[in-house]
C-alpha cells in the first residue's frame, strides 16, 4: 500500500511546482509587455524576469508565440478579475452613478491595461496575434458592458441605453491612453463628474423598474 500512495505523493508537489512556475512566467510576460514592448518580450528575457531557467521556461512555452498566447490569456483573466474585485468596492445610495462612472474610467489604467495595449498595437499588423488577442480582448469588452449595464440597473433596450453605456467605456478607454504620457488623474476625476452629469437623465429614464 506505501508503494501505491507515493507517487501520488511525489507527483502533487511537482504539479504545485509546475503551476507556480508557469504563473511566475504569465506574470513577468504581462510585467515585460509594457516595459519592453511585443518585439524584445522573449521567453529569455521573461524567464530571466520570473527567476526560471530558460529550460523550465521553454518546456512550459516553446516558442514565444506559446508565451504570447497564453499571457494574452492571462491579461484578459486580470482585467475581468479586476473589474469584478472594482465592483465589490461600490457604494449604494446617490453616489453610486458617479461611482461606477469612476470604476469604469479606472479600469483602463494601469500596467494591466499597458500590457495589453501593447498587444492590441503588435496584433494590429501580425495576423496570428491577431487572431488572439481580438477575441478575448472582445471578451473583456463584453464583460466590462455587461457589468456596467447591470451595476448602472438600467434596460439597455431602451433607446440610447445601449449607446450610453458603449460611449462610457470608449471614453474610458481614450483617458487611459492620455494616461499613458502622464498622470491624468485630477483631469479624469473632473471628467468623471462631467460625463455623469450628462449621462444621468439618460440613465434615470431607463432605470429598471422605474
Amino acid at each position: 500500500m506505501p508503494d501505491q500512495v507515493q507517487p501520488n505523493a511525489v507527483r502533487e508537489p511537482q504539479q504545485e511546482r509546475s503551476r507556480t512556475t508557469r504563473r511566475r512566467l504569465l506574470e513577468a510576460a504581462t510585467a515585460c509587455l509594457p516595459e519592453l514592448g511585443w518585439t524584445r518580450t522573449t521567453v529569455a528575457v521573461v524567464a530571466e524576469r520570473a527567476g526560471v531557467s530558460r529550460g523550465a521556461a521553454q518546456h512550459h512555452f516553446p516558442a514565444r508565440e506559446d508565451l504570447v498566447t497564453a499571457a494574452v490569456q492571462h491579461i484578459s483573466d486580470v482585467q475581468v478579475a479586476e473589474l469584478h474585485e472594482k465592483v465589490a468596492q461600490l457604494p449604494s445610495g446617490p453616489v453610486r452613478t458617479e461611482a461606477v462612472v469612476a470604476m469604469l474610467l479606472d479600469l483602463y489604467t494601469g500596467p494591466t491595461f499597458r500590457a495589453a495595449l501593447h498587444l492590441w498595437v503588435a496584433a494590429s499588423t501580425e495576423d496570428r496575434l491577431g487572431a488572439i488577442v481580438r477575441p478575448l480582448e472582445a471578451h473583456v469588452g463584453r464583460e466590462a458592458h455587461r457589468t456596467a449595464v447591470e451595476l448602472l440597473g438600467v434596460d439597455e433596450s431602451v433607446q440610447g441605453v445601449r449607446e450610453t453605456v458603449q460611449a462610457t467605456l470608449d471614453l474610458a478607454r481614450g483617458l487611459g491612453l492620455a494616461n499613458l504620457l502622464s498622470d491624468d488623474v485630477a483631469r479624469r476625476r473632473k471628467i468623471v463628474r462631467q460625463w455623469t452629469a450628462l449621462i444621468e437623465p439618460t440613465l434615470a429614464a431607463a432605470a429598471r423598474g422605474g
